[in-house]
């Protein structure tokens, strides 16, 4: 009898809690379900995509003790002796807009981590130690992060809205899309990424043009590094494509308002900021055009591409007293130039060369230094060798050669005072080689 009647208390409470579940708003589940959906990336949505690669390799750098450095090269690609590398794994999510003119709205954001985040985020470093015995594989960048917009307007009118990257130059960020394995001179003087507003528009299929407001280049905050101040850079762009699309002619600028970021690899061990990062009084400006180009030849049947880089670049300063009191310190200009050519010999097979000459006024772009006199003059040619053997597999191999007023720097000393440096003229040897996987 007793277990009878447990029996019936058990029914009789489940009656109960089953009464209660009808009772409640039968909604509840479907809202938690549509929160969940709505605030969630669903991994097989078609629309939005993940793609990146692996890229690590092995350089030699034939320029004597391990503190000597090659002014121009990227802090990667300077490092002595013997060293394997793993340059960078990168991971981009993003959804296009798609080719339709109507309103609409897309995103991308790009992440590396590898040795080169280190000096992506930084190319001069604060210490020259840094270069080899700090060096790991655990920095990660964040090189894009915007939300793409387009405005039904004439033929669409796109805009880019967060941290992008710069509009300058030939070469770009991610190296396995470079012809060459190792970061070229005018590279090194670009900026790498700004945070704003980038708005482009396509006039027709041979003309289009980008215009931009952002902080200034390689910072998050406003191109005052001094803090004394406010200022904006300002970008514009004008591309010229060849009707049949075998070339392109593109002419861009930047101006800064004041004084702007500058990540150039530092030629003296010190560190010593140079004339475009260091203002007391937070006034100057900066000013750089680049122009550059290629060109398909259509009679090598995309076989044979040529290209060309220029950079012509000006900066203003006053109250500059880190090295030198002088309230009219003067600015720096620098200029340069760089050719390029790479022919496809077979499906599997090609070879690229690279040769760049990038002068100045004075050293300013780089550091301020009383180690080398004279203007700044600098040389490099670069041949590399690409094996396409499989699918989403590249292997290159390279052989690099530097020269020029002060091109190698040697600090000799751990103090790394300005009186304990020695330059040369080099020439300064490179080998080095990259396997990269795709996906």
């Amino acid at each position: 009898m007793k277990n009878i009647a447990l029996i019936i208390i058990s029914f009789a409470w489940a009656g109960c809690f089953t009464a209660l579940a009808d009772d409640l708003p039968t909604s509840s589940a479907k809202d938690t379900k549509k929160i969940v959906q709505n605030n969630f990336l669903e991994t097989t949505q078609r629309d939005v995509r993940l793609s990146g690669y692996v890229d690590a390799g092995y350089s030699y750098n034939f320029t004597g003790p391990r503190s000597s450095k090659v002014t121009g090269r990227f802090g990667t690609d300077t490092a002595q002796y013997g060293d394997f590398n793993l340059y960078a794994v990168k991971l981009a999510l993003e959804k296009k807009l798609n080719s339709e003119n109507k309103a609409q709205a897309g995103f991308r954001v790009d992440v590396m981590i590898g040795e080169d985040s280190y000096y992506l985020i930084n190319r001069t470093p604060s210490n020259t130690s840094e270069d080899n015995t700090r060096m790991n594989s655990d920095e990660l960048f964040l090189e894009q992060a915007y939300t793409d917009i387009r405005a039904p307007v004439g033929n669409g009118w796109d805009f880019k809205i967060g941290k992008f990257v710069s509009i300058l130059g030939y070469e770009v960020i991610e190296r396995p899309a470079n012809m060459n394995i190792t970061y070229g001179l005018l590279f090194q003087q670009f900026p790498l990424t700004y945070t704003g507003v980038l708005s482009s528009y396509r006039f027709d299929d041979c003309l289009d043009g980008k215009l931009g407001v952002v902080n200034g280049s390689n910072t998050d905050n406003n191109t005052t590094t001094s803090g004394l101040g406010d200022g904006c850079a300002v970008l514009a762009s004008l591309n010229v494509n060849a009707p049949g699309g075998n070339a392109i002619w593109s002419n861009n600028l930047q101006y800064s308002s004041n004084n702007d970021n500058n990540t150039s690899y530092s030629i003296d061990g010190s560190r010593t900021p140079s004339v475009l990062e260091w203002d007391s009084s937070g006034t100057g400006y900066v000013f750089i055009y680049n122009s550059w180009g290629n060109w398909a030849p259509r009679c090598a049947e995309d076989k044979l591409l040529f290209a060309f880089n220029t950079v012509l670049g000006t900066a203003s300063v006053n109250g500059y007293n880190n090295v030198n009191t002088n309230p009219s310190q003067p600015g720096t200009t620098w200029y340069g130039a760089g050719a390029y050519a790479k022919y496809q010999i077979n499906d599997w097979f090609y070879l690229a060369s690279r040769g760049e000459y990038l002068g100045g006024n004075n050293f300013k772009k780089v550091a301020y230094t009383s180690v080398v006199n004279g203007g700044m003059s600098y040389w490099e040619w670069t041949l590399t060798a690409g094996f396409n053997v499989v699918d989403n597999l590249l292997i290159r191999a390279e052989y690099r050669l530097d020269w020029g007023n002060g091109a190698v720097n040697n600090v000799e000393r751990p103090s790394r005072s300005m009186t304990d440096e020695t330059t040369n003229s080099g020439p300064a040897h490179y080998a080095g080689a990259e396997i990269v996987y795709s996906f």
